[in-house]
């Protein structure tokens, strides 16, 4: 205890922060003009002081920032950085600043630490990417300076003279990088920079970001869905629960992305994303997968994802994403088979085809920086070489030249930039023939996914086609989103008449769940019955035409017939009981079904045996994080 007392009184103590501490730390880097092996534990130590001293003086002394100021201080930084000072000055330095700007409260304050364009010199600074820790305290600065965007500092980063945004720009470079908090740290980056509702910016990024990124955005995200898809087929991967569970929930992450892109309503980066997601992802990739088992050719060239897979992704995507225009096109082409009419204006003035393919450009070529570590450049090449059935080419009359001024490098000259904006402008606002979807992408799908998606609602060996295919339905007719017309013409809404071919396949389903041996899941029967209930008005009398009704009553006397094989010898009071308690849980299953999707996905890829229990442990699991979040 002595020991310990002295040494603590021998420590030399740390001086307060203060105005003249900060002139201190002025003179030593005014006097550290090179970095040196000698002076750089110095150097380090400053730069942690200094932000110190500034947090301090933003609540304390407004001194402090003018002295700063006066000495422009912040180009000592830069100054520094210029040197090849090593790993763990950059590493400081970076620290300094994002905590200082993390922290620093006062408006004032913050404007003068902006004021000299220092800021944007440190942000193009090419740092050594390879280095792991450069990147992460690099990104995370960017991210904090993020949040400091608004309607008065978004001129600060953004010059609408020059039209540069290095803020954002230097960003989306990492979009695709392997570390996962890195990617993260971009997507809070770029939405943070949408907020900021300042017409001149949002122009820019809609002329001159956004193809580029969205497009390599899609492929990012449909290369990792065909690595899921090939994770299921491979029996190595298949087993790995693990891995499946990264893979899931990263698709979740991206899809729940795209929704908060789209649900922050503007219209002109809507537009684009919505034209990239529905021709370069949702329709070549996700829908078209639907039909190739069945109605297709495999022996030609184009990538495709097993069914059950297509079926699970789409669920997903009709249970996140809310965008009216997106879910309903999707819908449209789901039910119809064929591109409704402002998907052709849009998506098919620049694009030749709906298919799956890299972008022309990656956004390290777009920006002309050399490429860092862990950025994945997309490749003319599809990510599964054997895996392919053939294009589905639409023609449109655009030539090569009108899609390269869509995605392809663009010069930043501002001469050019008018130009670029009028012909953007121009060819969203083209009219263009009706009938060119009718032609060869339609002719595809002329079977309709919709029947494909039937033809799964059955049960041989397993269930899963069935309840993916059965969750697909109901979250498309859940989704608030999807125009309720659409769905009343095709009877997916109580009406007159109901969708007699899908309600016969749910009561096949629900009668195989009444045989012995049966390998129909109790998730499976719920979501079953939760669609049923969809799709018909049990409220009004007669709802179900004659054989319907016979079917329900052979289901309801069978169900009690296997039931009493369970249940004999059990005395009234037990089997009260226990009906009692599997009604509750019933109900229970019906308010959470639309989370039930989330929890099942990898049971139901990774195991075939024990049908029954990883049924209800879906359940469990999405009863219990309802539970923990409430």
């Amino acid at each position: 205890m002595w020991k310990s007392w002295l040494q603590e009184q021998w420590r030399p103590k740390r001086k307060a922060p203060s105005l003249e501490q900060l002139k201190h730390h002025y003179t030593v880097l005014s006097r550290s003009v090179q970095v040196t092996e000698s002076n750089r534990p110095l150097i380090v130590e400053t730069f942690r002081s200094i932000a110190e001293i500034l947090i301090w003086g933003d609540q304390n002394d407004n001194s402090v920032f003018d002295f700063f100021l006066e000495k422009n201080m912040q180009s000592f930084f830069l100054r520094i950085l210029s040197q090849r000072c090593g790993k763990f000055v950059c590493v400081q330095l970076l620290q300094t600043l994002n905590i200082m700007y993390e922290n620093i409260k006062n408006e004032t304050s913050l404007y003068y630490l902006l004021s000299n364009n220092h800021i944007n010199s440190i942000i193009v600074h090419k740092f050594d990417f390879s280095d792991e820790e450069i990147l992460a305290y690099y990104v995370s600065f960017l991210k904090t300076l993020s949040f400091k965007l608004n309607m008065h500092t978004i001129h600060f980063f953004y010059n609408e003279h020059l039209r540069d945004f290095p803020l954002y720009t230097e960003a989306i470079k990492f979009f695709n990088h392997h570390e996962s908090m890195v990617r993260i740290a971009v997507r809070t980056l770029t939405l943070n920079v949408y907020q900021v509702n300042n017409a001149a910016m949002l122009e820019y990024i809609r002329n001159k970001t956004a193809a580029p990124y969205f497009s390599n955005l899609v492929w990012f995200i449909g290369s990792h869905v065909i690595e899921l898809d090939e994770c299921i087929c491979c029996q190595a991967d298949h087993l790995n629960r693990s891995r499946l569970e990264h893979l899931v929930a990263e698709h979740l992450d991206h899809t729940h992305y795209l929704n908060d892109i789209l649900s922050l309503r503007i219209d002109s980066l809507n537009d684009v994303l919505i034209s990239h997601t529905l021709g370069r992802l949702l329709l070549p990739l996700y829908v078209y997968s639907l039909t190739i088992g069945q109605f297709c050719s495999k022996e030609e060239k184009k990538p495709y994802i097993s069914s059950i897979v297509a079926l699970f992704l789409l669920s997903q995507v009709f249970l996140i994403i809310e965008s009216s225009p997106l879910v309903t096109k999707l819908a449209h082409v789901i039910l119809t088979g064929q591109l409704p009419p402002l998907l052709q204006e849009v998506d098919t003035s620049k694009h030749a085809e709906h298919v799956f393919l890299p972008p022309d450009v990656t956004l390290e070529t777009k920006f002309r920086q050399p490429p860092a570590k862990g950025y994945i450049p997309a490749q003319r090449t599809t990510p599964t070489q054997k895996r392919y059935v053939t294009p589905v080419n639409i023609q449109v009359g655009s030539d090569q030249k009108e899609e390269y001024l869509l995605i392809g490098p663009l010069d930043s000259a501002d001469e050019e930039s008018h130009d670029l904006q009028q012909e953007s402008h121009d060819s969203l606002q083209e009219s263009h023939d009706p009938q060119l979807d009718s032609s060869k992408f339609a002719s595809k799908l002329q079977v309709v996914a919709m029947e494909a998606i039937l033809n799964e609602i059955q049960v041989s060996n397993d269930d899963r086609s069935c309840l993916f295919a059965v969750c697909l339905l109901d979250a498309m007719i859940s989704n608030k989103g999807v125009d309720r017309a659409l769905l009343q013409e095709y009877q997916l809404l109580p009406c007159q008449q109901y969708h007699h071919s899908l309600v016969t396949k749910i009561f096949d389903v629900l009668e195989t769940s009444t045989k012995s041996d049966n390998n129909v899941r109790l998730v499976t029967m719920a979501m079953s019955m939760k669609l049923l209930q969809q799709l018909l008005d049990f409220s009004k009398d007669n709802v179900l035409l004659d054989e319907h009704l016979a079917l329900l009553e052979n289901l309801v006397e069978c169900s009690k017939l296997f039931l009493r094989l369970y249940y004999q010898g059990t005395n009234d009071e037990i089997f009260l009981e226990l009906f009692e308690d599997e009604y509750w849980m019933h109900q229970v299953m019906l308010l959470l079904l639309h989370r039930l999707i989330f929890s099942m996905a990898t049971s139901a890829f990774c195991s075939k045996a024990k049908l029954d229990f990883n049924g209800r442990r879906c359940i469990t699991v999405a009863n219990r994080d309802t539970t923990n979040r409430n």
